[in-house]
């Protein structure tokens, strides 16, 4: 879907009706069927092709992440962005919600990772305990914050404040666990930067609209994490590392030498979503310039799309071999084509053209929509959503690569963000 042979207005006209269209006909059937309208929030354990459900155990990472989708569409009916009910939307979010506020946070302040359908607390890891990842932590704090913005809820929104304040007290301290992904002994992760920007920036709009006390010290949190990105994990090329070494001399390690060129993508309009809106426009140009970095190393451009892990010089990762498992996995899946990086793409290309005017995001956002659009969405119209999990030439993989899971929030969440992206644009002060 080009540019090129049509007006901007039509191009964005063309553009909005094509995802409203791919929302309620492809996506949204698929998740609608899977909520679990007894127990509250979503069953996720499906096969990659989406036609059958292994398990009703459920993952909070992903269940704080379908609150926040729901939230999200309540929010959208009621502003005309999307035709529908937004008090079935808030329900169901709410019901998520709740499931979490009775289940998953545990009596040490930390949430549990796995779920049983009811509720029960499930380990993991055999052995490893219930809280395995602060990031499940996260997309709680996501969930509540998002619900309490559509609901006005404040005893929810105080709920997500405490969480979070935990979560900051754990980071310094040090004591976090990250599953499925354990950051490696010596390097400093971009990821951890990366979701604390997420998660500051979207407390700060919230709390900005219900006019609260502390909404500038989320503003202040969120431009930090913003500026941590561009000084610590961006490199001279505009690459953005996915790990930096705490010590000298470990530069060459495979580690330090991969590229996450999804992680860099979403980052990256991360960043610029909290610079344009603060008007930082020197990160701006230094978040155009990673996103750019990203495509240029992440681009297959002998079969298409983006590699899920790339070396610094773009290829198969190299380097230094210490031969740990997250090395061992950087390995093995560095050729895939997943769906979340070209979802993210999708939305940050879009994004980046509408803050800088330079074509060249446009281009890219053409590219990555072609590929995307043409490989992922399942051929089975019963089944509906993509096909998540690909190999190199696009063909589907049954393999797991973070969570037993069908994530229902990349997709959903980059489709509502572009729906508001072009609504915006087609109706300047809507909003």
């Amino acid at each position: 879907m080009s540019l090129s042979g049509t007006s901007q207005n039509s191009f964005y006209e063309n553009l909005f009706q094509f995802y409203i269209t791919h929302l309620t006909s492809v996506v949204l059937p698929f998740w609608e069927k899977a909520i679990d309208v007894q127990n509250g929030g979503v069953y996720t354990c499906f096969t990659n092709a989406g036609d059958l459900l292994l398990s009703k155990d459920k993952y909070t990472w992903s269940q704080g992440r379908f609150a926040w989708v729901w939230s999200r569409l309540s929010w959208m009916c009621t502003n005309g962005l999307l035709t529908g009910s937004p008090e079935d939307y808030l329900g169901l979010a709410k019901g998520t919600i709740d499931f979490l506020n009775q289940h998953a946070i545990m009596d040490n302040g930390n949430c549990a990772f796995l779920l049983t359908e009811d509720g029960e607390k499930k380990e993991s890891i055999p052995g490893k305990g219930f809280d395995t990842s602060f990031f499940a932590d996260c997309f709680i704090v996501l969930a509540f914050e998002e619900y309490a913005r559509v609901s006005k809820d404040l005893q929810v929104l105080d709920r997500a404040l405490r969480l979070h304040d935990h979560i900051v007290d754990r980071l310094k301290s040090d004591d976090v666990r990250s599953e499925p992904y354990p950051i490696p002994r010596g390097y400093k992760a971009h990821s951890v930067s990366m979701i604390m920007l997420n998660v500051t920036q979207e407390l700060a709009e919230t709390l900005e609209g219900l006019q609260h006390k502390r909404t500038e010290e989320f503003v202040r949190a969120s431009l930090n994490y913003a500026t941590e990105i561009l000084v610590t994990f961006q490199k001279g090329d505009g690459r953005i590392a996915e790990l930096v070494p705490k010590e000298e001399g470990m530069d060459q390690t495979l580690l330090s030498r991969y590229v996450n060129p999804g992680h860099a993508i979403e980052s990256m309009w991360f960043v610029m979503k909290t610079a344009s809106k603060y008007r930082r426009n020197e990160c701006i140009e230094k978040a155009g310039k990673g996103l750019k970095k990203a495509f240029e190393l992440g681009w297959d451009q002998e079969k298409g799309g983006l590699f899920r892990y790339v070396d610094m010089n773009g290829g198969k990762p190299e380097g230094e071999e210490s031969h740990c498992l997250y090395e061992q996995m950087v390995l093995e899946t560095w050729d895939m084509k997943l769906w979340w990086p070209h979802s993210e793409a999708l939305y940050a290309t879009l994004l980046a053209y509408e803050l800088t005017g330079d074509s060249e995001f446009l281009a890219l956002y053409d590219r990555t929509h072609n590929y995307a659009f043409h490989i992922f969405p399942n051929p089975n119209p019963e089944i509906g959503e993509w096909i998540q999990i690909r190999d190199r030439v696009g063909l589907p993989v049954n393999k797991i690569v973070a969570l037993p899971v069908k994530d229902p929030y990349h997709i959903l969440r980059d489709i509502l963000l572009i729906i508001e992206l072009l609504f915006q644009r087609i109706h300047p002060g809507a909003l």
